[in-house]
């Protein structure tokens, strides 16, 4: 889905599309790790809803920063399920798993979204969009972060 971009801002069409996709998956995964917050069941759930908890409430920051860089540079925000869910790379799920495949499921989420974000920023460099570049640099420590945490929970 293409964005709507301001004639002064074509220049930055590819880092605003980036935006648009990143706020998605942002907020699509923002919303499964509250739905595994609320889910969770088993020997680990204290640690795992606290944990779920801190997730997602890191992605909720998380969306508002990105919608306002995409307001910045003159560009609408996405802001619907549906225009989500057209733009997400995201796979939903419901919370009648286990606690181990919630978190097998976020580790490959995170992990998507970093892979994803380097091509971000590979395009914010060649446009010199050094403020949007920053945010991608900071999303991309966030989920390589959480994708450790995960990761270590599985081993």
């Amino acid at each position: 889905m293409k964005q709507k971009v301001l004639p002064a801002q074509k220049y930055r069409s590819h880092v605003a599309d980036g935006l648009a996709h990143l706020l998605a998956d942002t907020y699509v995964l923002y919303l499964k790790t509250q739905n595994f917050h609320w889910n969770v069941t088993g020997p680990h759930f204290a640690e795992y809803h606290k944990l779920f908890e801190a997730q997602y409430e890191q992605l909720a920051d998380a969306t508002d920063l990105i919608a306002e860089r995409l307001r910045a540079l003159n560009i609408i925000a996405p802001a619907s399920f549906s225009q989500f869910l057209m733009l997400t790379s995201i796979k939903e799920a419901d919370g009648n798993i286990k606690a181990e495949a919630m978190i097998g499921e976020l580790l490959h989420d995170h992990e998507l979204m970093g892979r994803q974000i380097d091509k971000m920023i590979e395009w914010a460099q060649k446009e010199k969009d050094e403020v949007t570049m920053d945010l991608f640099i900071q999303r991309k420590t966030e989920h390589d972060k959480t994708a450790w945490m995960l990761r270590s929970l599985l081993e």
